[in-house]
Order: C-alpha cells, then sequence, then structure tokens
C-alpha cells in the first residue's frame, strides 16, 4: 500500500499484522503435510493442531469445531449447502431456509441456487430504516411451519453499513424448535465481542483478512451436532466435511490473527470508534447535506460496528466521487455490486427503502488498525471539494 494513500476500506481486506506475518512467514521456510505421518508432517500437524486450539479459546467453542476453510464465502456456502442437504435428506419436508434481505452475497447467491437448482424455498425476512432485520417478522416466518425449515442464517454484522443484528434473540428462537442457525460473522470478530458458546448459534462464518491474517484462510465454527453434508470430497480432513491439503502457514498466520483480535477488540473498537465518530461529524460538518446511513453512532458497539461509517451525499454518484477521492489518494467503497461495469444500487440500501438515487449516492468508510487522525483530516479536507465537483459533473451529463 502507497504510505502516502488514505486507505478507508479495511470492511474489504485490512492489512495483515505484523504477528501474522511472523508466524505464516515462519511456517512458509518448512515444509510438512499435514496429513502425512513422517516427522515434518507431524510437525505440520502439531502447528495444524494447535492453531485450530487457539482460533477456538479465542471465539468460545471447542477445537473440534472448528473446521479450516479457505475464507468466508466458502465457510457460507458449506453452512447453507451442507445444511440444507443433511436436512432435507433427514426429512424432505425440510424445504425452507430463512435468511435477510441485508446478507452478503456470500450468502445470498448460495441461496439463489439452491433455490433454483435444489428446490430450497427461500424467505427473506425485511428490515427496517437501519438496516436492523424485523424479529418479530423472522418469529413468525419460523412459527409459522417450524417443521418445514432446514436452517436459518442471519449476518452478525452487516458489511455496508454496519448494522449489528439480534442474533442471539434469532437462535433462541430457533431452538425452541431444533433449527440450526447459522450467522456469517466476517464483519464482527475482532470488532465487537463474539462467543460462540453464548451466542446460541450452530454455525459461524470467518475469514482472517478481514481481522489481520492472509487472505486464503477461514473457518466455519460448527457445533459437532450439526451436520453437513461436505462440498469438497477428497482426504476427508476437517471432520469429513471439507477435503484437501491444509494450507498451514495461512492457518497459523490465521490463528494469530484472530488471537490478538480478540485479545484486543475493547481497545480497538475504543480507539477506532472514536476516530469513525470524529469522521462522521466532521465529514456532515463539511458537507451540510450529507447524512449517514444506518444505525446512530451510540451506544458503541451495540447497534453498529465501531468502524463502520456509511454516508448519503445527494446529487453525486458514489462511483464518480469514489474515483474523485482515489484521485486525491483516499481510498474507500461505494458498497454497491458492479455488473458488467454498470454500477447498480446497493441491495443492502433498497431493503432499508432507499430509493435507487438514493442508493447510489452513498460511500463506505471503514477504518482499521492502521487508521490514524491524519487519514481522518486527509479525508475531511477532500471530501467537500470532490462533492461539488461530482455535483457539477453530474448537472453536465
Amino acid at each position: 500500500m502507497n504510505p502516502r494513500t488514505v486507505y478507508l476500506d479495511h470492511a474489504a481486506t485490512t492489512p495483515m499484522a505484523p504477528a501474522a506475518i511472523e508466524a505464516m512467514t515462519a511456517e512458509l521456510a518448512l515444509v510438512g503435510n499435514a496429513s502425512s505421518l513422517h516427522a515434518s508432517g507431524r510437525r505440520a500437524r502439531r502447528v495444524l493442531e494447535e492453531s485450530r486450539e487457539r482460533i477456538a479459546a479465542a471465539l468460545g467453542s471447542r477445537p473440534g469445531e472448528v473446521v479450516f476453510t479457505s475464507g468466508g464465502t466458502e465457510a457460507d456456502n458449506l453452512a447453507l449447502k451442507g445444511a440444507f442437504w443433511a436436512r432435507h435428506g433427514q426429512d424432505p419436508a425440510r424445504t425452507r431456509i430463512l435468511s435477510t434481505t441485508v446478507e452478503h452475497h456470500a450468502v445470498l447467491d448460495p441461496l439463489h441456487w439452491l433455490e433454483t437448482t435444489e428446490g430450497a424455498q427461500v424467505e427473506l425476512i425485511p428490515c427496517d430504516a437501519t438496516g436492523r432485520v424485523d424479529l418479530a417478522a423472522m418469529k413468525d416466518a419460523i412459527e409459522r411451519d417450524p417443521a418445514s425449515v432446514a436452517v436459518v442464517s442471519v449476518m452478525w454484522a452487516n458489511n455496508e453499513v454496519g448494522t449489528l443484528q439480534p442474533v442471539a434473540e434469532i437462535a433462541a428462537i430457533a431452538a425452541e424448535h431444533g433449527i440450526p442457525v447459522h450467522t456469517d460473522a466476517v464483519q464482527a470478530v475482532g470488532a465487537v465481542p463474539v462467543d460462540f458458546a453464548t451466542s446460541g448459534v450452530d454455525a459461524l462464518s470467518l475469514t482472517g483478512h478481514k481481522l489481520g491474517g492472509p487472505v486464503g484462510a477461514g473457518a466455519l465454527v460448527v457445533r459437532r451436532e450439526l451436520e453437513l453434508t461436505a462440498l469438497v470430497h477428497g482426504g476427508g480432513q476437517e471432520r469429513d466435511v471439507r477435503s484437501g491439503t491444509h494450507a498451514t502457514a495461512a492457518i497459523a498466520g490465521f490463528a494469530a490473527a484472530v488471537e490478538l483480535a480478540i485479545k484486543e477488540q475493547e481497545a480497538y473498537a475504543t480507539r477506532v470508534g472514536a476516530l469513525r465518530d470524529r469522521l462522521v461529524e466532521q465529514v456532515l460538518a463539511a458537507v451540510p447535506d450529507s447524512h449517514l446511513n444506518g444505525p446512530p453512532l451510540e451506544p458503541l458497539g451495540r447497534h453498529r460496528l465501531p468502524n463502520n461509517a456509511q454516508i448519503a451525499f445527494p446529487g453525486c454518484e458514489g462511483d464518480s466521487l469514489l474515483m474523485l477521492l482515489d484521485a486525491a489518494g483516499v481510498e474507500c467503497s461505494t458498497g454497491a455490486a458492479c455488473s458488467a461495469g454498470v454500477p447498480q444500487a446497493s441491495h443492502v440500501l433498497l431493503a432499508m427503502g432507499q430509493s435507487d438515487e438514493q442508493a447510489r449516492s452513498s460511500l463506505r468508510f471503514s477504518l482499521g488498525h492502521t487508521t490514524t487522525t491524519e487519514d481522518v483530516d486527509r479525508l475531511v479536507a477532500a471530501i467537500g471539494p470532490a462533492v461539488e465537483r461530482g455535483r457539477a459533473a453530474g448537472l453536465n451529463r
């Protein structure tokens, strides 16, 4: 990353922590397949299992519940497809999958695939204007016909607007009917308190590169009691639900990052939350008709991620504003999908009741462990002129 660049896209990926780089680099210099029986293989196996134990201890789970994957997307797919196939196979009446309208595409796309090819009946529960799922509607959907529900999936924290969802409450409702609950916690781990055992969920997805670890290593934390049908077949590694040679070096870096992120979570949230609040206050002051999307900033860690600020700039196209800021050395995100080079409005903002025009005017600024006060000040200095140019460009079309 260019040292002159202000990086405010940590929700997309964040720089690796030095401890993770050290752990991964040390392992890269060594040889050994964790499935081999000789000394090198046993050494790699020891690193693998110690990493599993460290992640389990950090997340409040048992080591045997940690299934290593290539990242959050694979973990989400394994949870949704694996649980649906297994539970539908046990009882063909279990055809329904309940989720929300604001999920990441790593959840929405597998659900669409299950619906169009596997006969699943997907129901997406609506949210309110802050992006919080309608808890009463979710409860009604579960209790309407609980015997037909194969699995429920609700993200812990939204990647675009930072909304924290009532995961524990939904898990408690589903548990009354023996229905497993999965949560995509990719954005939450390390940013807010996450404890697998006390949450009540049956499966939880996380990934390394969102919290200071490497790209290519993640996990599905899943209760032993929840049967999953494998997506990938081969050597039978990872409880026979995820085959493939272990990426020992990446997993070592992943474990170091998870351990550090959980240890420093409270201090991180306090420091980054204060920077985020400063960013929002000063950007809204610099562009008076701009406004914050999603939940209010306080109380910290109860309604919204501490590192997230998504702000709408009426009269601007978000993608144009992004490029103007990029030219000024400030990197952020629209948080919206882009198909075949054509920008599209965020499905999250549309689900929150915004118009297409409103949804296309927003930028997401996501902070991380390398963010400084100077970064915030650079954005504040750049945002006014960028908005002015963006609006002028829109008028001249």
